[in-house]
């Protein structure tokens, strides 16, 4: 990062993945919070796979902003999300591109002065049941306590990533120091698309990841699709010998 910055001094906002949709990668956003700090660069973060199963400390993180979506680990409703900006990011006057009423104050003709708070990001109209209903996850994800929670689903994701490692044809395309609990791996002379259909019909949900979702690193690698496993804390070992059983039948299928 601090090579990319000097090869870019005119760079003004790093925006980094902490986990990516197509791999169960996590990057190092900490790090790379440190480096935006010193370079005086805005940083964002995109947490939409990692709430709920990592814990965040957005003072740790140093990033000026964090956003992220309330259906996948947290499993909240589909349709909403959250924005955190930082104290730092409103002092200096930070604002959206297009600014809804909510946001600001109409002061005179040709003048509006945008809120004090967070809420400047916010729109006027929002549907209040999925917000009461994202809230209503944060709290049972904070009740069953983040750190259990995510330490439990990447032990059943490194398990499924070992019994999938072991089947002929299987490749598991996660790589780096450190893996979550989304598991990504590809299968030779298939599409994953075939795969999560046939594992749909033996009522277990997975989804595709196609080249584009991570074009330069699928593509580099020559990937075309991949099956996206994700195992929450309330899944089971058994449920994970289910799903190599069920794979290993498919595979072994015309």
């Amino acid at each position: 990062m601090r090579q990319l910055l000097a090869r870019h001094p005119t760079c003004r906002l790093v925006s980094l993945t902490w986990i990516p949709t197509h791999a169960g990668t996590i990057q190092d956003v900490a790090a790379v919070g440190d480096i935006c700090e010193r370079a005086g660069v805005t940083y964002h973060i995109d947490a939409c796979q990692a709430v709920g199963q990592l814990p965040i400390d957005v003072s740790r993180l140093k990033c000026d902003y964090l956003s992220a979506t309330g259906r996948k680990f947290l499993r909240g409703p589909r349709g909403t999300g959250f924005l955190y900006v930082s104290d730092r990011a409103l002092a200096r006057g930070d604002r959206p591109l297009h600014i809804d009423m909510r946001g600001a104050e109409w002061t005179a003709p040709g003048k509006f002065v945008p809120a004090p708070s967070a809420r400047r990001f916010e729109e006027w109209e929002f549907a209040y049941a999925l917000v009461l209903g994202l809230g209503e996850a944060a709290r049972y994800a904070t009740e069953a306590g983040i750190d259990a929670c995510g330490r439990r689903a990447m032990a059943l994701a490194s398990t499924a990533r070992q019994r999938l490692a072991a089947l002929p044809g299987v490749t598991v395309l996660d790589r780096g120091r450190d893996l979550s609990a989304l598991v990504t791996a590809s299968f030779a002379g298939r599409h994953a698309a075939t795969v999560t259909r046939a594992l749909a019909e033996r009522r277990i949900n997975t989804v595709s990841s196609l080249k584009w979702f991570g074009l330069l690193d699928f593509g580099e690698r020559g990937v075309e699709s991949a099956v996206r496993i994700s195992p929450h804390y309330y899944n089971t070992s058994e449920e994970i010998d289910a799903l190599i059983d069920a794979l290993t039948e498919v595979l072994h299928g015309p």
